[in-house]
């Protein structure tokens, strides 16, 4: 139990390790993370008032990654599948995305609380009226995530 326990420590102090190298495991290969060239998803660059003002000016969902720091799961989707064609061709279309560190954001306490924050990462899909329609915890491969979103979006207004 212990071994169990300390080699699930290991592969996740490997995986954090990597990340904060810029080189990211994807499960399928290494890859170098290069910000000035990313492609996937684009993440709103505003406050969160500014997103949810954006939100509902263009009667979209805001996609919020609910993320901290240490996380390592967090940093593998952001080097993985956020960064993939596919999941940002139908993210970018269809949500207001924002990047948030619950833990070092002014706004990310009291949207944890009212969210109920439990685990990272916690992906919400919320309205202008900040409410959540629909939300997914954990890691997800970008076929997963484009199922996750695909729900969000048929949620949208109901």
């Amino acid at each position: 139990m212990i071994k169990k326990i300390w080699m699930i420590g290991m592969m996740c102090a490997g995986t954090m390790t990597m990340a904060s190298t810029g080189v990211e495991y994807s499960g399928r290969s290494l890859k170098k993370v290069d910000e000035s060239t990313q492609v996937g998803i684009s993440f709103f660059k505003g406050t969160w008032a500014e997103a949810l003002k954006k939100s509902e000016d263009d009667n979209k969902l805001i996609f919020l990654d609910a993320f901290a720091s240490w996380c390592g799961p967090c940093k593998r989707m952001t080097a993985y599948t956020f960064t993939d064609d596919a999941v940002g061709t139908y993210f970018n279309e269809h949500f207001i995305n924002v990047k948030m560190d619950m833990e070092k954001n002014a706004d990310g306490p009291r949207l944890s609380s009212k969210f109920n924050l439990e685990a990272y990462p916690t992906l919400y899909f919320i309205n202008a009226d900040e409410e959540v329609v629909h939300q997914s915890l954990g890691y997800q491969e970008p076929e997963a995530l484009i199922k996750v979103g695909e729900t969000a979006f048929g949620k949208k207004d109901k």
